[in-house]
């Protein structure tokens, strides 16, 4: 009650003092002998303002209409620069000279008219009170297009012309349509013109529930590709880059979230970048006091954007390196795998930003995200595994930095105790390792990789069986892991039951074979195939012409165990 009474005091207050100030100006226009025909058109505006602020204020209408004291306080505006120019003319002292007191006054009369034509506008509607307003049920599911159209025109003239109450529930009962059925959000962006343009507009107001309103109907919209287009030719980046910048917490979180969805086309991106959007994302990525949610919305725009080279670019120009490092050291766990992914998708296109975020510490910022005695989340330890292998492993020193640091030990905890995702992620990490020297083959033979690795190959997925497959053969490449797949008790046999399962992917069963031919190689290895009691998989896939199964049976044969085969398995 006592806001109201406040806002209705400043209301009144300003309504007298531009009444005074369009009386005096009207009176001491006549006295002026510069330029009569210009003043006459100022004189004929005021008087039309003077006269329909003299029929509102009987009816307080600026005090129970937010959007209308706005406008009250530029007709002030503009009539303080009207008295400025009265002044100019009175002394005849033409500042800039005639020219331009001549556009200046045409100026004045082109702002007087419009103030003119929008408050008569806003008067004449009748500034509908919730009141007097008739409340129009929201139509059923089963509803017409015709009705369905018919309740958005009438929330629309709410938003148009009701109070700031009635447009607060306009928006509210209109973001509730946009989220429950399509049709409403083709209404509204195709059929009724407008009201696009008018949801647009209230992101410029200063009021933060009309603002935050204005911001949800329209990120209710963007939920639906077909139609972003529809809101960025209605001009909604640069108001939303305001809010951004801003608005409100809830109001920039909001816009940031429809910012994030239209810049998933990139197209939209040179927009937000033309109107200042990429240097107020990274204010926000480097403000301590902006919410999570602000910070990891923040992050995925500029992700979008970084796909573009130019914008890439800028954004290195404009410090984005160092101030998403610091995020990947954030008590926050969603900004530092937001960080961090975006730094791995900037650094994936520019191998001069992955040498720099190497260089300035990123690999100790993914080590504590492996850390498997730290509390992060399956998400964060997925991205960290992802950013290590892109970022570290084509450079011998950060590749010994991560051997020094206990990353190996790390990879064995998840291929043993990590959820699937991470599993996987941890399997592709293991697999890429073994591929770059014997002395990592070596280590992870040490660290007791092997007996993980062949019990995933009894894994449920076969994406999983196969890495784990390849990932075993490319061990025993180093003959001192290949003796320990021999010696162990269970090792050769499982892989030669794996082979009976008609199953698995050809891929993986040439991995297998792969190995098995490997083992072959010794003495010892050709009688743990033996002794398996399943050398009829291979003698099957050798009649198949499996040139891999072949190989291995020729390299029996040669056994005096299987003297027999000698020349049958010849190709």
């Amino acid at each position: 009650m006592k806001e109201e009474q406040a806002a209705a005091a400043a209301a009144e207050s300003s309504l007298h003092q531009a009444s005074q100030l369009l009386s005096s100006l009207i009176s001491y226009s006549y006295s002026t002998r510069c330029f009569p025909g210009k003043w006459q058109l100022i004189r004929n505006k005021l008087e039309q303002l003077l006269s329909v602020l003299t029929a509102a204020a009987t009816s307080n209408f600026f005090s129970r209409n937010w959007e209308a004291y706005q406008l009250l306080k530029s007709i002030s505006s503009a009539l303080n620069d009207v008295d400025l120019l009265l002044h100019r003319c009175g002394d005849e002292s033409y500042d800039g000279g005639k020219l331009r007191m001549r556009s200046d006054l045409d100026a004045a009369v082109s702002r007087l008219e419009l103030h003119c034509k929008k408050l008569s506008e806003m008067y004449s509607s009748g500034n509908l009170m919730q009141s007097q307003a008739i409340i129009l049920s929201k139509p059923s599911a089963s509803a017409s297009r015709e009705d369905m159209r018919f309740y958005v025109k009438d929330l629309f003239s709410r938003l148009k012309i009701g109070d700031v109450s009635m447009r607060i529930q306009a928006l509210s009962a209109l973001h509730e349509i946009l989220c429950e059925n399509e049709k409403y959000v083709h209404i509204v962006t195709i059929e009724v013109a407008d009201v696009m343009a008018l949801l647009v507009s209230f992101l410029e107001l200063s009021h933060a529930d009309l603002q935050e309103g204005a911001a949800m109907a329209l990120s209710a919209i963007t939920e639906f590709d077909s139609y972003k287009g529809a809101l960025v030719a209605a001009g909604v980046i640069a108001p939303l880059i305001q809010v951004l910048e801003k608005g409100t917490e809830l109001g920039r979180e909001r816009a940031a979230q429809m910012l994030r969805r239209l810049t998933e086309k990139s197209d939209n991106g040179w927009s937000v970048s033309a109107h200042g959007g990429i240097t107020v994302l990274l204010r926000i990525c480097s403000d301590v006091n902006c919410s999570k949610e602000l910070i990891v919305s923040a992050c995925q725009i500029l992700r979008n954007l970084s796909s573009v080279e130019e914008m890439r670019r800028f954004m290195v120009e404009e410090g984005v390196i160092p101030i998403l490092l610091n995020l990947t050291r954030s008590k926050e766990e969603a900004c530092q795998v937001q960080a961090i992914d975006l730094i791995d998708a900037m650094a994936s296109a520019d191998d001069g930003i992955r040498q720099n975020v190497v260089r300035d510490g990123i690999i100790v910022s993914l080590l504590h995200l492996l850390d498997p005695n730290s509390p992060f989340s399956s998400k964060a330890r997925e991205v960290a595994l992802r950013a290590t292998n892109s970022l570290c492993f084509s450079s011998a020193n950060s590749l010994n930095v991560l051997m020094n640091s206990c990353f190996i030990e790390k990879l064995l905890f998840f291929l043993k105790h990590g959820e699937i995702s991470v599993q996987e992620l941890a399997l592709e990490t293991v697999s890429h390792l073994c591929e770059i020297s014997d002395e990592y083959r070596k280590a992870m033979g040490n660290a007791g990789f092997m007996t993980e690795l062949v019990r995933l190959l009894e894994a449920k997925s076969s994406q999983v069986r196969e890495k784990s497959a390849e990932t075993i053969y490319c061990l025993i490449c180093v003959p001192r892991n290949r003796r320990r797949l021999i010696q162990d008790e269970h090792f050769v046999s499982q892989i030669m039951r794996l082979l009976d399962l008609v199953e698995e992917k050809p891929t993986t069963k040439k991995h297998l074979l792969s190995i098995l031919k490997s083992v072959a190689e010794s003495n010892s290895g050709r009688k743990k195939i033996m002794a398996s009691g399943c050398v009829h998989c291979i003698e099957r896939l050798a009649e198949a012409d499996e040139l891999v199964a072949k190989k291995v049976m020729k390299k029996l044969s040669s056994n005096r165990f299987r003297s027999i085969l000698n020349g049958i398995w010849t190709y």
